[in-house]
């Protein structure tokens, strides 16, 4: 399954050089993970009730392309990696620009947290399914955890 999301860009997201300030390209692929999400009935209420969240490591920005000011984006989401338990995960978005030409890439670097004992935790099975249905890239690979 591939997950893309168009969003419409806004005056704030743009700088004095009238193209896109580079924190909106990382805002735009947060924003279309909570889009897959909700769309595969996590919702941040789910997350809540569940007691569990995704948290961040590393997020890595390659910029190839300029969004000029006005121009819509389509931010594309693909799994890069998953441990064997699914409590690790690497996802790797793609951002085009109207066109269709290809503006950034962002590979995130996360983990699921259990919010009260704050420590990393193993997903609910739906979850991982769900994640797993997610496109591919061609370097994906199962992530080793070392003891």
């Amino acid at each position: 399954m591939g997950y893309t999301f168009l969003f419409h860009t806004k005056w704030a997201d743009f700088d004095a050089n009238k193209h896109m300030r580079h924190t909106a390209y990382n805002d735009y692929a947060a924003e279309c993970r909570v889009r897959f999400f909700m769309d595969n009935g996590f919702h941040v209420s789910r997350f809540e009730k569940e007691n569990f969240g995704p948290v961040l490591f590393k997020e890595e920005t390659t910029f190839l392309r300029e969004v000029k000011l006005g121009e819509n984006i389509t931010v594309s989401l693909f799994l890069e990696g998953i441990s064997k338990q699914g409590e690790r995960f690497k996802l790797f978005h793609r951002i085009y620009r109207e066109d269709g030409v290809l503006a950034a890439e962002i590979k995130v670097f996360g983990a699921w947290i259990d919010l009260k004992k704050r420590k990393l935790t193993t997903p609910p099975v739906e979850l991982l399914a769900t994640i797993d249905a997610l496109d591919k890239t061609e370097d994906f690979e199962v992530i080793s955890i070392k003891p």
